[in-house]
């Protein structure tokens, strides 16, 4: 049984902050273990010291976790600090001379335009479940979504008229996002077609629902991606984002601003978005090469 001040951090955060049930869940596992070896060693919530917490960061160097997760659990205890500050749990918060681990800045995992074409074009469209994923992975190709925001759509996020989707993103913050005339098309000939067979006479509101007639699960659906990918002979490793990362590169190979794909993205900070800028660059390379006179 983990400590009771996690729970009533975990209820503070969602209430302040909105943050996602993923995200309370990763806080809410990374802060019980952190509880479960103090207990081991001795020591409690109750009497966190700067010590105990650096013991702690060195267990983990030795077990081998990767720097980015304890960058995150060291994330989720300064918060949990500042509101035991807050509340009087503590006296002083024992993370503040406390370094985070130096990270790399890792590319993310994108697709050609020829793979997601093909990767598009893998489903059997002439099922209701292929035009389902067809128009899934069409979505979000060209909205680049997050997997959990796709499976979440509700029908009354989709203004077909207009041609747009209303995502509510991490945070609970809000974007548009176009979907384009071929997205729009697809979703257009899912919902005329296939949308009723898969509920099978029972009422939803979400846009994509699995078999059952139930809103899908991100493990469900990433699922869905590689047996699609295999069938398309995608040999590119896949990640749950990965559309959305060549959602991202595509637009900016093709001369998109940076700032729209930051408002696309539903990234809070620029710098999160620039680093597709590092995939763009053999892009712009070849182009110089292509184009310039001394290329």
């Amino acid at each position: 049984m983990s400590h009771p001040w996690i729970s009533r951090f975990l209820e503070a955060q969602w209430l302040e902050k909105g943050l996602s049930l993923n995200t309370r869940e990763a806080y809410g596992r990374d802060l019980a273990q952190f509880d479960a070896w103090l207990s081991q060693q001795g020591h409690s919530l109750n009497e966190l010291g700067r010590e105990q917490v650096l013991g702690y960061l060195g267990w983990r160097l030795q077990q081998g976790f990767k720097a980015r997760s304890t960058a995150r659990f060291l994330s989720c205890l300064r918060g949990f600090a500042a509101h035991a500050v807050r509340e009087n749990w503590w006296l002083a918060d024992p993370t503040l001379d406390v370094a985070l681990p130096k990270l790399g800045r890792p590319l993310p995992k994108s697709l050609s335009e020829a793979d997601v074409e093909a990767l598009l074009a893998a489903p059997d469209i002439d099922t209701a479940l292929g035009l389902r994923d067809r128009c899934m992975l069409e979505v979000l190709y060209a909205c680049g979504l997050r997997v959990s925001e796709l499976v979440g759509l509700q029908l009354e996020q989709i203004n077909l008229r207009q041609g747009v989707v209303r995502v509510t993103g991490k945070g609970s913050k809000e974007r548009l996002v176009p979907l384009g005339e071929e997205a729009l098309d697809w979703l257009l000939r899912y919902l005329q077609a296939a949308r009723a067979e898969l509920l099978a006479g029972q009422s939803s509101a979400v846009v994509f629902p699995s078999l059952r007639g139930q809103q899908m699960t991100r493990q469900t659906f990433w699922h869905r991606i590689k047996q699609h990918a295999l069938a398309a002979g995608v040999s590119t490793s896949l990640s749950p984002h990965t559309l959305r990362h060549a959602f991202a590169t595509h637009l900016l190979n093709h001369g998109a601003d940076l700032r729209v794909v930051q408002l696309l993205l539903g990234h809070s900070d620029l710098s999160t978005t620039q680093i597709y800028t590092h995939i763009a660059k053999a892009r712009l390379q070849s182009l110089h090469a292509e184009h310039h006179p001394r290329g």
